[in-house]
């Protein structure tokens, strides 16, 4: 039970959030469906958000019995950078039920794993009444690593009491990651967004594991635990058991390769937080560096060799899916540019990548281009010559001639080169990574398979509704699962260096390849 649907059509999620906890005492609120953090042994997990959100009470903690950790296997390892990918990295993972002392051993050989770090737990308690399931706790862990030295590859193996991974006959669970390297150097990594569970999924992660990434970007709506993508807590179908297979299913990839998202609409949980992301801040441990930890966990920057990535959080300037519209009041957009004034001006940092969710320029059908993210955000990217925009959101991979002003500056055909210093920006839709396929207006046009028009009619998502328009910009469109892989070769100072930009279906055939060339400083 959650907001009425004709009341929660009228309110931001955090409103709806006020309105179930004056509307129900603590023991009916349990029942109706409020959601609650709790404590284990080994950490607490009470971000501010969240704890103003909990209700606590002894009937809504999750039962903190153990049982005996040599029959509980961890599951679900996930990597993700810190503020520094040189020397820090967070080790992340779940177990079916409590444990106790749980911690990770790191060592630069598989046979010296006698570092042992604590690990801190994060438990997330969903009661019946919320979605599908009955009453489901899950637990998560994390290990935040520091004072790594940079380019060096380490072993690790996580565990709890009665399941230590240096053991013998547990060496089979250790896994390895790489810092990045202090100094520029070839690299590859990989993108898309709007996976979910399922076969498609799976077979892309399969294809991901062999490109060999440094790391793996994703744009959002990541599990889809909550089916609806609305942001309200009238929602309905919401599982949070869907993120425990999620996590199972990405672990051949995430236990090595840092998996860095962004949140989408369907990341919006409704139930833990006012702004919905207290289920995504139990899960992850992402860099703090962003410029509100406490309502905008999905937004930070790292930066990797020559290349600086930046994550945003388009949920706060959505016109189509409101629920989080203005939650940042501006600071979102500030920082956005704070950060790409410093990496243009930073001497070590050629390219700068955006990734989020939500379509800057797409013409899917179903969702097509958000008005929010092109008001807000698309000036900053033309005035600081980004190099490369990532989203997902629309089930489907197309890719834009470079523009500028939302109008075509060069077209851009399969194996053509942008020079975003003197041109313009070009844009990637890359999400169709699992969830069912959406369809186009045009027909397709992929490599090999080329079907130039001169236009296509599509939408944009305004603050007044949509608003139809012929587009010139769609160069590749292509539907059916894919990923997109970018491999990044420095240069020397003045020389060219270049991204090589590949959209790779999930049969292994590129689709599309694009280089982005920028003079190295």
């Amino acid at each position: 039970m959650g907001v009425p649907e004709p009341l929660a059509d009228r309110m931001s999620m955090a409103e709806q959030h006020e309105y179930l906890r004056a509307r129900f005492s603590r023991r009916t609120m349990i029942r109706g469906g409020a959601v609650t953090l709790g404590a284990v042994t080994g950490g607490v997990f009470v971000p501010g958000a969240v704890a103003e959100a909990a209700v606590p009470t002894r009937s809504t903690a999750p039962a903190t019995a153990t049982v005996d950790g040599a029959l509980v296997a961890p599951f679900g390892r996930h990597l993700a950078y810190g503020n520094d990918p040189r020397t820090e990295m967070t080790v992340s993972w779940q177990v079916p039920v409590a444990v106790k002392k749980p911690f990770i051993r790191i060592g630069a050989h598989p046979w010296d794993l006698s570092r042992r770090i604590e690990a801190e737990v994060r438990t997330l308690f969903t009661p019946a009444g919320v979605g599908a399931s009955g009453d489901h706790t899950q637990y998560y862990l994390h290990a935040k690593l520091t004072h790594l030295r940079p380019g060096r590859t380490y072993y690790y193996g996580v565990g709890h009491q009665g399941f230590d991974p240096a053991a013998a006959h547990l060496t089979g669970t250790l896994g390895t990651f790489t810092t990045a390297p202090d100094h520029k150097k070839p690299f590859t990594f990989t993108a898309f967004g709007d996976e979910g569970v399922g076969y498609h999924g799976l077979a892309n992660n399969s294809l991901l594991l062999g490109q060999n990434p440094a790391f793996h970007l994703h744009a959002g709506d990541i599990a889809y635990a909550d089916p609806a993508g609305a942001g309200k807590s009238s929602d309905t179908g919401f599982d949070s058991r869907v993120w425990d297979q999620f996590l199972a299913q990405t672990e051949s990839v995430a236990k090595s390769v840092p998996w860095m998202p962004a949140y989408g609409n369907h990341d919006m949980e409704a139930w833990y937080a006012p702004h919905g992301y207290g289920g995504e801040e139990a899960r992850w441990n992402l860099p703090d560096n962003g410029p509100d930890k406490r309502n905008l966990p999905g937004v930070y920057s790292f930066v990797h060799g020559n290349t600086a990535v930046i994550s945003l959080d388009a949920n706060d300037v959505s016109f189509e899916i409101p629920a989080n519209l203005g939650l940042s009041g501006g600071t979102q957009t500030r920082w956005l540019e704070a950060q790409l004034k410093k990496f243009r001006a930073a001497k070590d940092v050629d390219f700068v990548v955006v990734f989020f969710h939500h379509c800057a320029y797409c013409t899917s059908t179903a969702h097509a281009s958000e008005g929010g993210v092109r008001q807000e955000w698309v000036p900053l990217f033309e005035k600081y010559t980004v190099d490369l925009v990532i989203n997902g959101h629309n089930h489907q991979y197309e890719r834009t001639d470079v523009l500028k002003g939302d109008k075509v500056v060069k077209k851009l055909p399969i194996g053509g080169t942008a020079y975003p210093e003197t041109e313009g920006v070009v844009y990637v839709t890359a999400g169709a990574a699992g969830r069912s396929l959406y369809a186009f207006s045009a027909p397709q046009s992929y490599e090999g398979h080329e079907h130039e028009v001169d236009s296509v009619a599509s939408f944009v998502n305004t603050k007044t509704g949509k608003v139809d328009e012929t587009v010139t910009w769609s160069r590749v469109r292509y539907l059916d699962y894919s990923f997109l892989r970018v491999d990044v070769a420095p240069a020397a100072k003045g020389h060219w260096a270049t991204l090589t930009v590949s959209g790779i279906a999930e049969t292994g055939a590129r689709v599309d390849r694009f280089t982005v060339a920028r003079r190295a400083k």
